[in-house]
């Protein structure tokens, strides 16, 4: 039981647990010092998808406005060209 628990983390409990209040501690000053709070973290990664979500939208709407406006005369040509070929 013991062998599979440090597999899991890695190391031995204690070192585990002694490494992650060190890197915690390193952690909260850094982010002491920026001024940052876990709530801005957690609003910033919240506005990075969303605005993410919202260009993806509008390359979409982009995409199928181009599409749209290429296919307006592409079609057309299309259709005349055959209809002239087949004539032959």
């Amino acid at each position: 039981m013991d062998g599979s628990l440090n597999r899991f983390l890695g190391d031995s409990p204690l070192r585990v647990l002694f490494k992650l209040i060190v890197v915690s501690f390193i952690v909260g000053i850094l982010m002491s010092a920026l001024g940052w709070t876990p709530y801005d973290i957690y609003w910033a990664v919240r506005d990075f998808f969303w605005h993410l979500w919202n260009m993806g939208f509008r390359a979409i709407d982009r995409f199928v406005a181009y599409f749209l406006l290429g296919a307006a005369i592409v079609v057309p040509a299309f259709i005349i060209l055959r209809v002239l070929s087949y004539r032959r």
